[in-house]
């Protein structure tokens, strides 16, 4: 298991979704199903500033009705993502 500060979003989503399959079909104690829901949270926390960090950095150059480019703000997309799917259980 590698520290916060070392997972990016693809291993941290990963992780999730491994804690949310094992605790689905019970497949673990219940301390240790204890001890996964808090690694989910904590994940969870990870995914959710990994895509914050993303969409601030995110732009997209489009044209001024004067032809000049302007810079816009990525905006969060209403389709389900992976990180809804989980979130569902933490």
């Amino acid at each position: 298991m590698k520290k916060k500060e070392e997972l990016n979003f693809e291993e941290a989503i990963q992780e999730l979704e491994d804690i949310a399959e094992k605790l689905e079909k019970g497949q673990i104690s219940l301390e240790e199903s204890i001890l996964a829901y808090e690694r989910g949270v904590e994940l969870k926390k990870i995914c959710t500033d990994r895509l914050k960090e993303a969409e601030s950095r995110i732009e997209i150059l489009s044209k001024a009705p004067d032809g000049s480019l302007k810079k816009e703000s990525v905006q969060k997309k209403s389709k389900k993502s992976d990180l809804d799917e989980v979130e569902e259980l933490f």
